[in-house]
């Protein structure tokens, strides 16, 4: 049985260091949304530290919610506030000028749903990689398969490496790492930014089998 990625927003790199190894992407769905995952949210490296990114939702109170049916709020310009960030922390890196124009209309635009922005910017971030890997969504809720199933594993609250110990994350230059050190980990953008079309070779070394 194939592995069933979750649909992360702009996922860490451990997500990414997996997912450039399959022929295909099964992507789910179908699962129950939860707070606090990295199904909303993203870590990058700011001037001041580690900054983390949240895309604001609105669910059904009192039932369990659908990802693909999960709406984002727009109450407040998270999307500007989002970019504005993420021009704050990488104009100054190495490619960030060669690949915005790929990411920054996903936040000029209202997405309706958490899954539909998700599964636009993963296509998007496979492109900057230059991987050319087919995406399917799924039908239905596929089991759990084994304790490595990504979508139990890759988690703001859980080590990788210590979830999976074929994770070992290569280093890599970061802006503000003289001020923060390197922190491994963070959202494939801070690796796209930083080291541009290195970043595939950097995935591939981070897994050992």
């Amino acid at each position: 049985m194939p592995l069933v990625y979750p649909a992360l927003y702009n996922g860490p790199v451990y997500y990414y260091a997996r997912l450039i190894r399959e022929k295909k992407i099964h992507l789910e769905q179908h699962d129950h949304y939860t707070k606090q995952t990295y199904r909303n949210r993203f870590r990058i490296m700011g001037p001041n530290g580690i900054l983390t990114l949240v895309v604001p939702v609105k669910r059904k109170r009192g039932r369990k919610n659908l990802l693909k049916d999960v709406r984002i709020d727009y109450d407040t310009p998270w999307n500007k506030i989002h970019w504005r960030s993420m021009v704050a922390s990488y104009a100054s890196s190495p490619f960030f000028e060669l690949m915005k124009d790929e990411l920054e209309p996903f936040y000029c635009k209202q997405t309706g749903f958490l899954f539909d922005l998700n599964l636009g910017l993963l296509m998007a971030t496979l492109n900057l990689l230059g991987k050319e890997i087919p995406v399917d969504v799924s039908t239905s809720f596929k089991p759990l398969n084994g304790e490595k199933d990504p979508r139990a594993v890759i988690h703001p609250k859980l080590d990788p490496a210590g979830a999976d110990p074929d994770f070992q994350p290569a280093a890599y230059h970061q802006v503000f790492a003289d001020r923060h050190g390197f922190e491994p980990n963070l959202s494939i953008l801070d690796l796209l930014f930083n080291e541009g079309s290195n970043a595939s070779l950097i995935l591939q070394n981070s897994l050992r089998t």
